[in-house]
Order: C-alpha cells, then structure tokens, then sequence
C-alpha cells in the first residue's frame, strides 16, 4: 500500500508539473510578443523564481539548505545544462509558433530514453512503445499543410529538448538521496549562474516601462511550482515515466495557445493530440517505481551520497 501511496503521489506531482510547464510556452510567447527579449525572459523568470524558491526554503525549512557535496556538483550540472537549453528554448520560442515549439519539445522523453540507457537505466517494452506513440503524436501534431516551420527554430527546440532530457537523468540521480525542493532549488540557482550572465553579456536590453509584467509573473510562479513537482515526481517515479507524463504539458500549451494568443490545430494534429492523450493514460500499465540504484555503473556513477544521518531533512519522506 506504502509503494502505491508513492507511485500515486508521483504521478500526480508528475502531472502537476506537466500543468505548470505547460503555461510556460504561452506566458513566454505573450512576453515575447510585448517586446521582452528572449534573454531577458530567461533571465527574469529564472533569477525571480530562484530567489523566491531560496526565500521560502530558508525561512520556513531551512534543512533543505543541506546537501551533500557530489549532490551538489550534480545539481549544478544539470542546472546550468537546463540554463543552456532554457537559453535555446526561448530563442526557438521567439521564431515559432508557441503551440509549435512546445510539440517540437515534446520529443524530450525520446532522448531521456537514450540518456538512461547510456546510464543503464534501459526502459521497458511498454514505454518503448509509448516513446513511439507520442513521437508519432509529435510528427502529427506537427504537420501543417502550407506553414513550414523556421528550421533554425526548430534546431533550436530540438536541442533544447535535447539538454532538458539529459538534466533529467542527471537530477534522479541526486535524488535518490536528497529531497526533491532541495534539487530543485539548487537546480535553479545554477540555471540563473547561467542564463543572467547570458543576458548581461548578449543582450542587456533593460524592459520599457510601459510593457505588462503579468506575463513575466506567470512564468516566474510556473517555474517555481513547475520545478518542485517535477522533481518530486522524479524521485518517486524515476525521470522516464515523469518525462512521459509531463507530455501533458503539450496539450495545455495547445489549449491556451489557441485561446490566449489566436493559434490553431488541424485536423491531424488534433488526432496527434488524441495518440498522446493515449500515451499518458498507457502510465498505469507501467511499473512507475524509480529504477534501483546501485551507484556502481553508467555515466552518471560518480554521482553517489556519502552515508548520511536518517534524519538530516526531518520527516521529509
């Protein structure tokens, strides 16, 4: 019952995520299309949420602060590996359509796969099928007769998917032993390290006065909320099922893409978001629990938690 209790939990926080994320395509898009620049939306959605998630830890469960210090290369790691592909995603965004970019984003759990196999971590038949199932959904939802896509968007989306998979991989990892607002919190720390330099150098483009903020302020409570339940997922369900489940994303990128920013779907592609409707609801023929770690093989086994005492972060579990 305990173990169900567990994979409930984190299919729900997997789902939770997948909520958040998905608003973030179309508050960017909106941000984008008032004349914030892609740097600056990186930079200020990343840095806000970063300092609000620290603040809240800080004041109110200041043991989350602790983590041990291999953890914490990881967690670095992986953030500034997201900061990049934070980086790419936005700069696709400002050349695609956001309903667009985010289908285009949505090939991640593919790569997630490649990464956790390198980690041997190998997926089961059954998510191997659902990976095909909602590439295909991807392929569909990305058919559109007449509109071709800007290819160094899509480049772009592409290798933003790419290094967003592989953060995933690398985030589980640190999760077996640390709590997931911890991984989260230091995960977006570095994101900022990475993405506010960027934007200090490349742009430096400060907003007009006049712009609305509201898009900006969406992004930025998405990103802190988005963050904490996906990680939460990860460490209960492990970074393959969380990467499959957080496809729902895309279906509320299409939704209010179309009411908040006038966009469409065709008929295809709504049956490509019909084929990954399917792949989600296929998450409760899987065996969710995370995957046992050894610490002992793949290209992430360097990654491994000294003995810690049982009860550094408090009745966490």
């Amino acid at each position: 019952m305990a173990l169900r209790n567990k994979q409930t939990a984190g299919i729900l926080a997997a789902l939770g995520s997948a909520v958040f994320l998905g608003f973030a395509p179309v508050f960017g898009k909106l941000a984008i299309n008032l004349g914030y620049t892609p740097f600056a939306v990186v930079a200020f959605r990343t840095g806000l949420a970063a300092g609000i998630l620290l603040a809240i830890v800080a004041i109110f469960r200041p043991q989350f602060l602790y983590i041990f210090p291999i953890g914490l290369i990881g967690c670095a790691l992986a953030g500034a590996i997201n900061g990049l592909g934070s980086l790419l995603y936005y700069l696709a965004l400002q050349r695609l359509d956001a309903s667009i970019g985010q289908m285009l984003y949505s090939l991640y759990p593919f790569f997630v796969a490649l990464w956790l196999i390198l980690d041997h971590q190998p997926p089961s038949r059954l998510t191997f099928f659902r990976i095909s199932l909602a590439t295909m959904s991807v392929i569909l939802l990305t058919g559109f007769p007449g509109h071709a896509a800007d290819p160094i968007g899509v480049i772009m989306m592409i290798g933003a998917a790419v290094l967003y998979a592989m953060h995933l991989p690398i985030n589980q990892r640190v999760l077996y032993e640390v709590p997931a607002p911890t991984v989260a919190l230091y995960t977006l720390l570095a994101m900022s390290a990475v993405v506010i330099p960027a934007y200090l150098i490349f742009d430096r483009a400060w907003p007009e006065t006049n712009i609305p903020w509201y898009p900006l302020a969406g992004l930025t409570f998405v990103t802190v909320f988005s963050r904490i339940t996906l990680f939460l997922g990860v460490k209960k369900i492990g970074g393959m099922q969380t990467a499959l489940l957080g496809l729902a994303e895309l279906l509320i990128a299409i939704i209010f893409s179309n009411i908040w920013l006038g966009e469409s779907l065709t008929l295809i592609q709504w049956l490509g978001a019909i084929a990954l409707g399917l792949s989600l609801i296929l998450v409760m023929y899987e065996n969710t629990s995370p995957p046992p770690h050894s610490g002992k093989t793949g290209w992430l086994s360097w990654i491994r938690a000294p003995d810690l005492p049982k009860d550094v972060f408090g009745p966490y579990e």
